[in-house]
């Protein structure tokens, strides 16, 4: 009975991946100080990009775009233990995106965005982050020149919900 119990769990968590249900069951397994690269690595898998910092670690980063609402950011002390697990795409943090950031700075600040869109006419770039604010479904979404430089940045509610979800 306890095989079939796991293996309906799996097929629950498997699911619900981008509710990010299963994520909160996986950071539940990580304490701060405690947990290793390597457990890190087990509970989240492979990381889309691994950032180097100053001190010797280095970051994870493990982004739900573009259906899920989180970005999460790991950081590995140079002790290999882990150090933070926060979520990047809060207002705070949109707030760091400043006109003359370039995208290598936003990518670090925010992580891989849901979508990247070029349009060629206005020589701009535009990427898109989606979140949760409160109970409200949003959009964050960043416009970029010719030159990898933020020209604004805007917060609305996300698109899919003003078109009921789809």
């Amino acid at each position: 009975m306890r095989r079939w119990n796991r293996l309906w769990a799996a097929a629950l968590c498997a699911a619900l991946m981008g509710l990010a249900g299963c994520d909160q069951h996986k950071i539940e397994k990580l304490e701060e100080g405690v947990a290793t690269e390597a457990d890190v690595r087990s509970q989240f898998g492979e990381p889309e990009s691994i950032f180097k910092e100053a001190d010797g670690g280095k970051t994870l980063e493990y982004p739900r775009q573009p259906e899920g609402t989180t970005n999460y950011f790991i950081t590995i002390g140079p002790d290999g233990k882990m150090t933070a697990l926060r979520q990047v795409l809060t207002p705070a943090n949109f707030a760091k995106v400043q006109p003359g950031m370039n995208k290598a700075a936003v990518r670090r600040l925010l992580g891989k965005p849901a979508k990247m869109a070029t349009y060629a006419l206005k020589d701009q770039d535009v990427w898109d982050y989606r979140y949760v604010d409160g109970n409200e479904k949003r959009e964050f979404s960043v416009t970029f020149d010719n030159q990898r430089k933020v020209i604004s940045s805007a917060s609305t509610v996300d698109p899919r919900e003003m078109q009921g979800g789809k």
